[in-house]
């Protein structure tokens, strides 16, 4: 009787622990595997695959389980093949130690898994449909013809026109063009070979051997044979006497959206679909071979690479039509190419099943365009910060301005409740802070700005996307490059390399020195420790008062504006996460007002404001004569609209390099040559127009330098 109870008491247990877990969801998710993969995760299929639902027959696919319904790891799991082709011997393999299953078509067609998952919340189950085939060819190519079923006999102005624009943009970009150009290039100058035909053309072999009409089947069927070298006029070889090797002598749609052949509708008992893919592993079938491709490596040690989910992402079909408030437009690579084409994206019933990282296609259009790098086109609207400011600066680096900016404007949120954790500026504020705006304000005397948006031509990219150091060195991919870091956790190691040219030798961001004791606490520090001082100062001013912690409950019941105020500019400087390199004048000068504001003691000498100068002054730029770039600085006694304009020695404009409002103090910009085509060695002129805001002063000057090349 004892031994039952207890069996019944044990019972019990388990089933109100099992009930109370939240239950599993299933998700049979496809891996892209890369030739550095391969080796990486001691795979010994020898298989690439862009991890696609459509893929090369004779390859593989891979396969992995999870649980998108909870955090609970997954207990136990099972992968059956449910269905495949008739004649098929293809199975399931065990690969990897990383609980993977591989599957190789041997047989065109469909091929259906079934996986089974258990947690502690219980069992789910989920199924996926993969479809082998061979590869048919892009269709017309360079004025080569290609007969149908190649993509373009369909997808062409009389039966697709929408999809022409995509092929005319494709037609010139380099995923069209790579093949032709290498193997016209003269062999003295050339180290092109077959190795690197597996990506530049369509279904080449990628490392496995297959028989799926790719590039180097046709080839062979045809008798055309690489002579182990490169010549002038090659290209055009090929098109008068291999042209029906052309359509797949390129980059083409069956690269990114998996071979087609038995996509065509018109065919018996098709049931294959093409994919449209904006995963990373389409590209990274690819740009992922270090050393010299080692682009993909660079991204996954990227904040990018990682899907951070919300089940807030789900807004509904308008999602708040592509406003700052939209949470997919920026955390989804979907969501974002949507937003730079005007489209909203429809989040209804969204889940962490359906959501994509940032992705190289978020960023680049593969189909190109005209665009450095095919970057995406950002819309008119999104040029704008959420208090009202014009983004008029940054180059390519406007583009991460799209998302790395405040989602609202200080001025209304301020006078709201704070009414959640997340009340106040959102993560990755970065465009504001370098911009210095949206900090809320004690006085109507504006914040002081440094001039890094003027001095930095492309903004974002030029400093996080400066190249990676080379190889042997342990920072390699980690920091610089598609890694967007400066820094690198793992060591300590900071990436100056972007800021040596206006700063000089620097090896970390301490040593960046402050000018003064911002944070009061008896040392004159690095600008990065003095700004987290000034952050602990503040955070324990803020209620709870006395506690370096702050309670956003406890805000919410005081209700008090400039605690309120100051509880925003803690979050917007926090938030940024450079502690204070984007913009250390104002960072400093938010700082140091906000802590004034909340009652806290800042030493008058130390105040950033009051170094002002008492007079307007133009220096000499330096270094001069220069190539390519040299500082100009100024120096303003009062809060001014600021133009300086570059000018040549006949008096032509050359660039405008700074046109906007400055506040009072030492500022500087630069001019790069490089951001500007065709200049010579020679005399130029550099200008500078300031008009106090308060009208009582107004300064010119102009000075030459020397461009000495």
């Amino acid at each position: 009787m004892k031994n039952l109870f207890y069996s019944c008491f044990i019972a019990l247990f388990f089933t109100t622990f099992l009930a109370a877990q939240t239950p599993p969801i299933a998700q049979l998710k496809l891996e892209p595997v890369t030739p550095h993969s391969l080796t990486t995760l001691g795979l010994t299929t020898n298989s690439v695959s862009p991890g696609l639902p459509v893929f090369g027959n004779q390859t593989y696919v891979y396969l992995s389980a999870n649980n998108v319904g909870s955090t609970d790891p997954i207990i136990a799991s099972t992968f059956t093949l449910l269905s495949k082709p008739a004649g098929s011997n293809a199975v399931l393999e065990d690969v990897g130690s990383l609980g993977w299953k591989a599957l190789k078509a041997d047989i065109k067609g469909a091929y259906q898994i079934q996986l089974d998952i258990t947690t502690a919340g219980g069992t789910s189950q989920a199924t996926l449909t993969v479809y082998a085939g061979d590869y048919m060819g892009v269709g017309t190519v360079d004025g080569v013809t290609g007969a149908f079923p190649s993509c373009m006999s369909c997808h062409d102005n009389s039966g697709w026109p929408e999809f022409q624009d995509i092929f005319n943009r494709w037609s010139t970009s380099g995923h069209a063009t790579i093949f032709r150009n290498q193997i016209d290039v003269d062999s003295a100058l050339s180290h092109y070979s077959t190795s690197c035909m597996k990506c530049h053309t369509t279904g080449y072999d990628h490392n496995i051997v297959a028989s799926n009409n790719g590039f180097d089947d046709v080839a062979a069927s045809l008798g055309w044979v690489y002579p182990g070298y490169t010549n002038p006029g090659m290209w055009n070889t090929i098109k008068t006497s291999y042209p029906g090797l052309v359509k797949f002598a390129v980059i083409g749609c069956e690269n990114c959206h998996g071979a087609g052949n038995n996509h065509p509708g018109s065919q018996a008992g098709a049931q294959f679909l093409t994919n449209s893919t904006y995963t990373a592993g389409a590209c990274a079938q690819c740009h992922d071979e270090p050393w010299r491709h080692n682009i993909y490596s660079m991204y996954e040690n990227s904040g990018h690479s990682e899907a951070v989910w919300s089940n807030s992402f789900a807004q509904g079909a308008t999602s708040q039509n592509n406003s700052l408030a939209n949470c997919i437009r920026c955390h989804d690579a979907k969501g974002y190419i949507n937003f730079t084409k005007g489209l909203t994206t429809n989040t209804t019933g969204m889940t962490v099943a359906s959501h994509l990282s940032i992705t190289c296609a978020t960023c680049h259009d593969p189909h190109g365009n005209s665009n450095f790098a095919s970057l995406r086109q950002s819309p008119a609207e999104s040029d704008t910060l959420a208090n009202g400011m014009q983004i008029t600066l940054g180059g390519t680096g406007k583009l991460c301005m799209d998302c790395h900016k405040n989602r609202t404007d200080n001025n209304k949120t301020v006078l709201t409740s704070v009414s959640n954790p997340y009340w106040g500026p959102h993560h990755s504020v970065q465009t504001d802070i370098l911009y210095g705006q949206n900090a809320a304000q004690f006085s109507s005397t504006p914040y002081l700005t440094n001039s890094h948006i003027y001095a930095v031509t492309d903004a974002c990219v030029t400093c996080h996307m400066v190249a990676t150091p080379d190889t042997g060195n342990v920072n390699r991919d980690k920091v610089g490059g598609h890694s967007w870091n400066l820094h690198n956790p793992e060591n300590g190691f900071d990436y100056t390399a972007a800021c040596v040219t206006c700063h000089g030798p620097k090896n970390s961001f301490n040593d960046f020195k402050a000018l003064n004791d911002f944070d009061g606490n008896g040392a004159v520090e690095s600008i990065p420790d003095e700004v987290k001082g000034l952050l602990t100062s503040i955070s324990i001013l803020l209620p709870p008062t006395g506690q370096d912690s702050v309670s956003w409950t406890m805000i919410r019941d005081l209700n008090d504006l400039t605690v309120k105020k100051a509880y925003w500019n803690y979050r917007l400087i926090s938030n940024d996460g450079s502690n204070g390199m984007h913009n250390s004048k104002f960072t400093l000068d938010v700082l140091q007002k906000t802590k004034i504001a909340l009652g806290g003691v800042v030493d008058v000498e130390d105040l950033i404001s009051s170094n002002v100068p008492s007079e307007y002054k133009l220096s000499n730029n330096y270094p001069n004569p220069f190539n390519p770039s040299t500082i100009i600085r100024f120096s303003l006694p009062f809060d001014s609209k600021v133009k300086i304009v570059i000018y040549n020695i006949n008096g032509e404009l050359v660039k405008v390099l700074a046109d906007g409002e400055f506040a009072a103090g030492e500022h500087e910009t630069q001019f790069n040559t490089n951001s500007v085509n065709g200049l010579a060695s020679g005399i130029y002129l550099y200008s500078i127009t300031a008009i106090s805001n308060n009208g009582n002063a107004n300064f010119m000057q102009t000075k030459k330098m020397v461009l000495l090349k």
